[in-house]
């Protein structure tokens, strides 16, 4: 069942429909530009619907209940004035496409890049980041991931308060901004990955309460109520939110949806949400004639997730490996607290290579229990792995970046450790350059008992990490605008050698076959000594590659037994040519040869 507002130019009539199965009355209340009101009429399911002849695209309107209570529509197509104030229709019809001929870039050829529309740039717009393609492409970004536009209280939010999920943050361009975005990104060579929230609302102007039981008492997240995934109307809940789905990939051509969170869906069901959701993805996919990708963010360990429904999984495409980040973290960084204290060895990176999890049943000293299964026979290309992302940077007490915890050696190092792996990479945007200005966390919200809520949240979430100081402000203005990219940087000194050394490794990622296929099969990985020195082995057919990566901050002489070929230097993060102090690895590799690797450095040779 379609929900919200239907608009048709041909007919310039509007059909309407909303759920809401408790109420006795209810009509769609026309506020501009005249006033009238639509009586709707009410099906056995609890939808209303109803037709409005002669009427313009851009009307406001609020659905009236019982005749009392004006409310925004749930599934509102855009909210000029805020999630408190009337929706407008939007004619989804006269918007030119010109991407007729896209096909997507296909999941293993990946690149991404995760970016906030609000701090990419100075203006913080859809319209404002289509001039800044040509660097990403000119990086060797294929692919972005936007975090959620949904719209949301204010003009400055992660997006993860969103409270209209059919909605475009009015403040970034709306609809037709970031339909001009992912056009531009088409006809550029680039695919867009949209993040979603399918697990919570925000509390600001969340009006679902008076709709119908878009909720359920029976399970909690920690944003607060979930979402009724399986209790009683539950279906026309999964509704609301699989035509949501289908509505981001049909009206705004997205290629992909990232789910945040879905360890927070709670859903006893025989068929899950999340299954049903694969499944019409899949057949929106084969209608359409184009690939569309769902990749989970879970905190589970479970393959579950991945595997097909036929193997009783959800069948999604892929998903974020945590394990991966923390592993590599906790090695550049030294540190070892919160969630960190279960990846404080060489061995948690040596088997996130091999197996993507680090947890794959095994007792975790953090969660003080069992944790995660075996991924053994999945594809790398169903991982997702990264240094940095809006969470490990974002919910840190000041929003230190990678850039602000190691130094310029150990961050070209993070970057030949994340683009020479079996998975699939995602940058956080600015990481490419080093960018040295934090992402904090910030909200525009207009209650003020929530805005003093939010504040003491984030003070007792960092407990755990023993960090301590003043946590910044998340509602005020200076914290969002401390959060901006300063993209001057990228062109300068060492930002700009950072840069190309991020451009070279994903050429050499997307020209050698050992590295742009993603068979975990075919990768090996080592310890070379005693100390934190990391051999990966990668091949494929004809091509067969090798990293050394040293983790520590000194000199370390190994002996490293190579497998067998006449190995040549493809790049070495010492070499001056990175301004690095001058590598003292050798341009060939013998097997058993004394060698001595810089600290904190990353070399990769070819056979």
């Amino acid at each position: 069942m379609k929900v919200g507002s239907h608009y048709s130019a041909e007919t310039n009539k509007c059909q309407f429909s909303v759920w809401a199965p408790l109420r006795e009355k209810l009509a769609v209340h026309i506020i501009h530009p005249q006033e009238k009101l639509i009586e709707l009429q009410k099906d056995e399911w609890g939808y209303w619907q109803g037709e409005a002849k002669d009427i313009e695209p851009e009307t406001l309107y609020f659905y009236q209940l019982d005749g009392e209570t004006d409310r925004p529509d749930p599934a509102s197509n855009w909210q000029p004035q805020g999630v408190h104030s009337p929706s407008k229709i939007v004619d989804h019809q006269k918007f030119t496409w010109n991407d007729t001929s896209w096909q997507g870039i296909p999941l293993a050829e990946m690149i991404i890049y995760e970016l906030h529309v609000g701090t990419f740039t100075p203006e913080g717009t859809f319209a404002a980041i289509i001039p800044r393609l040509p660097e990403l492409k000119d990086l060797g970004i294929n692919t972005i991931e936007i975090m959620p536009v949904a719209q949301f209280p204010g003009d400055r939010n992660w997006g993860y308060d969103g409270v209209y999920l059919y909605g475009v943050q009015d403040s970034y361009g709306g609809p037709d901004g970031l339909k001009q975005l992912v056009n531009a990104c088409h006809q550029m060579g680039i695919s867009v990955i949209l993040d979603v929230v399918y697990n919570h609302f925000g509390p600001e102007g969340n009006y679902l309460w008076d709709y119908g039981p878009y909720f359920t008492d029976k399970y909690h997240t920690p944003w607060g109520n979930a979402v009724n995934f399986d209790d009683a109307y539950s279906n026309e809940v999964r509704n609301f939110f699989l035509e949501n789905t289908l509505y981001w990939l049909d009206k705004y051509h997205i290629d992909g949806l990232r789910l945040d969170a879905v360890h927070a869906i709670y859903d006893m069901s025989a068929e899950p949400f999340l299954q049903q959701l694969a499944a019409r993805v899949e057949e929106f996919s084969k209608s359409d004639g184009r690939k569309r990708y769902l990749i989970a963010e879970s905190d589970l360990n479970d393959v579950g997730v991945l595997r097909s429904k036929e193997e009783g999984g959800f069948g999604h495409d892929a998903q974020w490996c945590d394990d991966f980040h923390h592993s590599l973290h906790s090695l550049l960084t030294g540190e070892s607290s919160g969630y960190y204290s279960d990846f404080n060895s060489l061995e948690s990176l040596k088997k996130s290579y091999k197996e993507g999890y680090v947890y794959t049943g095994e007792y975790s000293s953090h969660r003080k229990r069992n944790h995660g299964n075996s991924t053994l026979g999945f594809a790398g290309e169903k991982f997702v792995v990264c240094i940095q992302n809006h969470d490990q940077i974002g919910n840190r007490l000041i929003g230190e970046r990678l850039s602000a915890l190691v130094n310029f050696e150990g961050l070209k190092l993070a970057a030949g450790a994340v683009l020479i792996s079996p998975y699939v990479p995602m940058l956080f945007m600015g990481e490419e350059y080093g960018e040295e200005n934090p992402f904090m966390y910030f909200v525009s919200h207009g209650d003020p008992n929530l805005v003093e809520a939010v504040r003491k949240g984030r003070a007792e979430e960092f407990k755990s990490f023993n960090w301590f100081g003043e946590v910044p402000d998340p509602q005020g203005e200076k914290v969002f605008m401390e959060s901006k990219l300063n993209w001057e940087k990228s062109r300068e000194g060492k930002y700009k050698i950072l840069r190309s050394f991020y451009k070279r490794l994903i050429e050499l990622r997307q020209k050698i076959p050992a590295l742009a296929k993603l068979d975990r099969t075919k990768t090996e990985v080592y310890n070379c000594s005693d100390k934190n020195v990391l051999l990966v082995h990668r091949w494929s057919e004809k091509s067969s590659v090798l990293s050394l990566m040293n983790f520590e901050k000194q000199f370390v002489k190994l002996a490293p037994k190579l497998p067998q070929g006449n190995w040549q230097k493809l790049i070495n993060s010492s070499d001056q040519e990175w301004m690095g102090n001058g590598a003292v690895l050798p341009e060939k590799l013998l097997s058993g040869q004394t060698v001595t690797i810089n600290p904190l450095s990353f070399a990769l040779y070819e056979e």
